[in-house]
């Protein structure tokens, strides 16, 4: 288990990476994985809705999981990370 301090750390060296990567506000992508059969895709597509995300699914070759790309106009890095900190609380989601 990653502790809270080992994430934080994390999410400071993402900031500081996105803060030069592009112009914010600017489009950016998310990307999730979930099992085929998780309620969490429904709930990850609601958390996303408010920004009117272009969203794509894909599903594994053996129809295991679903790749869930999410293309949407975030305003900041802090922007990103507060979605990824959403996400990241849902059991058995994997952001890429």
């Amino acid at each position: 288990m990653v502790s809270n301090n080992n994430k934080e750390d994390f999410y400071l060296r993402l900031e500081e990476q996105l803060i030069p990567s592009q112009k914010w506000p600017g489009p950016y992508i998310f990307k999730f994985i979930v099992k085929s059969n998780s309620e969490h895709l429904e709930t990850i597509k609601k958390y996303f809705q408010p920004f009117e995300a272009k969203l794509s699914i894909k599903h594994s070759s053996k129809n295991t999981y679903i790749s869930l790309s999410v293309n949407v106009l975030m305003q900041s890095p802090k922007e990103v990370i507060s979605m990824y900190k959403k996400v990241g609380i849902l059991e058995g989601v994997m952001a890429l």
